[in-house]
């Protein structure tokens, strides 16, 4: 059975739009068009070899690296 809201409705866990959410959203919107706005070539040096790469895959590489790293850390903080 259907938990029901104070309001007489079906309970909807997750549906709601919050502050966290509205950010998250904003921060991936506009890491997306900063990707997209830089899409030429660059060199990246990794301590000897030196080697060519589109510069949004190097945006993109470090957005998902520090999402996952930011959620790694927010994972284990005590509520």
């Amino acid at each position: 059975m259907a938990k029901t809201s104070p309001k007489g409705g079906a309970a909807e866990h997750g549906s709601r739009i919050t502050l966290r959410r509205i950010t998250i959203l904003v921060v991936i919107v506009l890491s997306v068009w900063f990707v997209l706005a830089n899409t030429g070539t660059t060199a990246i040096r990794f301590w000897i070899p030196e080697v060519q790469a589109p510069l949004w895959f190097v945006l993109a590489g470090t957005f998902v690296v520090g999402s996952l790293i930011g959620w790694l850390i927010g994972r284990n903080r005590p509520r």
